[in-house]
Parts: C-alpha cells; structure tokens; sequence
C-alpha cells in the first residue's frame, strides 16, 4: 500500500480527504486546463494535486489539446477499433503478441496437471490467470491486428501458441496452446467504453483450459480493466472486481476478487478469496498482489485458516530488466525476437509487422507511416472481397454455432481445427531458417485468409 507524499501531509488529513474541496479543486483544474468534466486520478496521492499530476505524462501540451479536441466527441462509445491513434502512445507488439504473454508462467499450469488435489488444481491455475496481470499493466497500447494476422511462438516449456485475428468488425482474435500436460483456447472480443479521461476495457471473450491427465476443463472470466489517465498525468491501470475459475468438470471454483485502487493507493494490487467445493464451502483461502506474488492456506467451513497451517507461496513475479523503455519483461521481450519464431514462419506474423518493427527500432515517423498503409490496404482488401462476393475465412479457427454468455455480452465462439499442425509437421523437416532469413518476409496477412462466396 501506497502512502502519503510530504505534500500529503503538510496539507492536513482533512484537506486530503473533503469530498467538497476535491470536487471544487477538479473544477478549478479542469476550467484552467479547458477540458470540464475530466478527472485526474494520482494512485499515489489524493486527488487534491490534479493540477501538478495532469501536466504529467507522455503528452505535450499540443498533443493533449489536439488528441482531446478528437476524442471527446467518441466519450461513452466503444473505442475499440474506430479510432486511429497516434504511434507515440504504442508498444512494438501486436495484441495477438500480448494474448501469448500468458504463457510465460505456463509451468504453474503443468503443475495443476500433475496435482491429485483438486483444489490444489485451482490454486495453480488461478495463480496462472493471475500472473499476467503484472505484464498487463504497461500503459503502453498494442497494436490492433491486421485481419488475418497470427502470432506464433515455439521453444518456451514445450509450448506451441498460435493465435489469429478472426475477425476485424467486431475486433476479434482466437488462441490455441498446446504441450504434454494441457490445451489452452481462448476466443476474445474486448469491448470498451471510453469516459474521457479513462477507458474502461470489458473482457468479452471465453477462455478454456483442458488439463490432459484426466480431462478437466476449466473455465476463466476475469475482472475488467479500468485504465486511467489516457490524456492528462501518468496513466495507470486498474482491474477491480472478480475473477471467477470453474473447474466444469466437478463444479469446485476459484473466487478471487482484485482489490480497486483507494486512497494513496490503499488496496492497490490486491487480490483476496477462496477455493469452492461444488457446495460452496471454502477449502483454501488465496492472498497476494498481482503484481508481486501470490500464497495460499488451507481453511475451515468459515473461511479462517486452519490450525497448524501456514501460508505458503504459490507463485512470484520473476525478475525485470531495468529502465526498460516500454516496461517489457524478459519474456515480453523473447515474445517479440525471432528466436522464438518456429521454422517457415508464416508470412502473417506480427514480428513481420513493418509498424511494429519501426518502433521496435525507435523510428516512430516511418511507424507512422507503415500503420496507417497497412490500415488502408485492410480498407482495399475489404472492398475488393465485397465487390467479389467474398467473405473472410479464418485458416486455423472455425466458427462454431456455439454463442456464450458473458457478463458483458454474448460471444461467438471460434474453435481451433487443427489444421496447424499439418503445417508445423512439413515445416518442421525444412532445415533452420536464420535471424537474418526470417526478417526479409515480408508482412502479408492477406494471403492466408480463405474466400468463401457468400
């Protein structure tokens, strides 16, 4: 938990804390900035210092006024794909890229697969779910897929990962994974609700994970995400609200609830709740940050823990690399090289990217450039099927007449058709393809999809 700065405290407690002064302060703020109605949010601080923290930021003071000037006008809309956003604010990954950072402690699911403990099972797999949320939190926006774009990535615990964007309008993108103890599918459509000054981002999607020694499924809705402070101070991001794991082979479930973020930061990073038999009663109680680690202890009908009992940690963030320009870890970093491309790799790969590589490079004129091509050519590409009578067919994921629920909609879902593995086996007895080799594709996500007549 976050405390209080010597600004804080010079102020007084009850400075910090008046509701009225706060609201008078923010519409001081906001007349003197020219934006009414826009909230700054320090999660480190109270809400008194919003002058100071709005002129804080990756934004100069043009760039505000003209991003704001545009955006303004989309507040309460869904912004997930129908506005075009300036490079200064992207990370060099693709949102298929981030889908496979999941991955990166993909032993703890392993190790659900190994255990004979049912709800040890759950410890693991939650722990899983939950140790993504530390990548997730670089304010950075990945780059939207092209339409018929795929991620793939080998050597990592035995994993094959593959994901595919399946459709454009709605934005959606479908993932397999795969190694000797479990399968991972994954169908995702976010949704968004932009505010202002903040966006809320609704995880429309269903993930499965099947753990293969007996056949268990497991089922994943996670917390939304608020992220704040898009245009003025320091953007953050937020995840309140629960994250629910059901084992939908014996009814147990994991209950897990992210803490929002308080005053000073009180709360921050907390995650807190239980592991359910089918009857609802606790078994093993789970606490920890997201961002830190997580633990957990076995328990009575009433939720305390047990006599003779201890805490004991399940999983810990690994190490980061320092000052890191765009807060990557060392596997956000191994997700983009192309050590981790497989042989023939196909030429739809975000690596292949020409935007996301000019980033990469640090030439954000030319990222520019390549993004808003590529955005055009995705317009062309979409007029000639429609004049033809086409319509887009992903390769590796067929939709299905299954539709989910979900708390924030219904959902169609895409199901993995095994025809990747086809490939792989006769790419696989091509010899190596070097660094240099694998960067001279050039990016055609174009050529994969399949043409159905409508």
């Amino acid at each position: 938990m976050g405390s209080p700065s010597k600004k804080n405290e010079t102020k007084g407690f009850f400075s910090a804390m008046s509701s009225i002064f706060t609201n008078a302060m923010h519409r001081s703020v906001n007349g003197l900035l020219g934006y009414e109605g826009v909230e700054v949010i320090n999660p480190d601080g109270g809400k008194e210092d919003a002058e100071e923290e709005a002129e804080r930021g990756r934004w100069k003071q043009e760039e505000r006024d003209g991003y704001w000037k545009m955006m303004q006008k989309y507040i309460g809309s869904d912004v997930t794909s129908m506005v075009t956003l300036p490079v200064i604010i992207f990370e060099p990954m693709t949102m298929l890229q981030k889908m496979a950072e999941l991955m990166e402690y993909s032993y703890l699911l392993d190790q659900a697969d190994e255990s004979e403990d049912p709800y040890m099972r759950l410890v693991y797999a939650t722990s899983w779910a939950i140790s993504v949320y530390f990548a997730y939190q670089r304010t950075w926006k990945p780059f939207n897929p092209i339409l018929g774009e795929t991620y793939e990535m080998t050597n990592h615990g035995g994993i094959t990962f593959l994901a595919e964007q399946v459709s454009h309008h709605p934005p959606m993108s479908a993932g397999h994974a795969e190694n000797e103890h479990f399968t991972y599918d994954v169908t995702s459509k976010l949704k968004t609700k932009f505010l202002g000054n903040s966006v809320d981002v609704y995880p429309v999607g269903r993930t499965r994970v099947t753990l293969k020694r007996d056949g268990v499924i497991l089922d994943l809705v996670p917390p939304p995400t608020k992220v704040n402070n898009l245009i003025f101070g320091r953007t953050w991001i937020d995840s309140p609200g629960e994250m629910i794991m059901t084992n939908l082979t014996t009814g147990d479930k994991a209950v897990l609830y992210f803490q929002p973020c308080g005053w000073f930061g009180a709360g921050r990073y907390e995650v807190d709740g239980y592991i359910y038999n089918s009857s609802e009663e606790p078994k093993i109680l789970m606490t920890g940050k997201w961002n830190e680690s997580m633990s957990y202890q076995q328990c009575d009908s009433e939720g305390e823990p047990l006599p003779n009992t201890e805490l004991k940690e399940v999983w810990h963030v690994a190490d980061v690399p320092k000052n890191d320009k765009f807060q990557y870890t060392h596997f956000a970093h191994k997700i983009n090289s192309f050590d981790t491309a497989p042989r023939k790799l196909l030429a739809s790969d975000s690596r292949l990217r020409p935007d996301r590589y000019a980033l990469e490079m640090g030439d954000l004129s030319k990222s520019g450039a390549e993004k808003s091509s590529l955005e055009e050519r995705q317009r062309a590409e979409k007029r000639t099927r429609e004049e033809k009578g086409h319509k887009f067919v992903p390769r590796w994921f067929d939709l299905t007449e299954e539709v989910t629920p979900t708390p924030w909609g219904d959902l169609e879902i895409y199901q993995y058709n095994g025809k990747y593995i086809e490939h792989r086996a006769a790419a696989d007895n091509l010899g190596s393809i070097d660094d240099c080799d694998v960067k001279s594709i050039e990016f055609n996500p174009w050529q994969y999809g399949n043409l159905a007549t409508e």
